[in-house]
């Protein structure tokens, strides 16, 4: 997959080229209605932003819905932790605004 920043976004440098993320990922554990587990490796040359950050999406129940929280682990050093929760918070966010909640 990867992740392409338009021309005027000056603050977001891409870490595989200057404008863009490239990662390949994997489903490592699925448990329906409970877990997804995803393993993403960044190609970057760049020690700072490669390696497998491993990204959990658990599912509770709640009342009227479901709980959804993302757990990452294993996050590149050169990625900025607020940055990261940040991204699964927007995230978080178009998914309560797509499934209407």
């Amino acid at each position: 997959m990867s992740l392409v920043y338009p021309d005027d976004e000056a603050s977001q440098p891409g870490k595989t080229s200057d404008k863009t993320d490239r990662f390949e990922g994997r489903f490592a554990r699925l448990v329906p209605d409970e877990r997804i587990v995803w393993a993403t490796v960044f190609d970057a040359e760049d020690e700072g932003f490669s390696g497998e950050m491993t990204v959990s999406t658990i599912l509770s129940p709640a009342d009227g819905g479901t709980d959804v929280t993302i757990v990452c682990e294993n996050i590149p050093t050169g990625i900025r932790l607020e940055d990261n929760e940040e991204g699964c918070r927007l995230t978080l966010d178009k998914l309560a605004a797509f499934v209407g909640g």
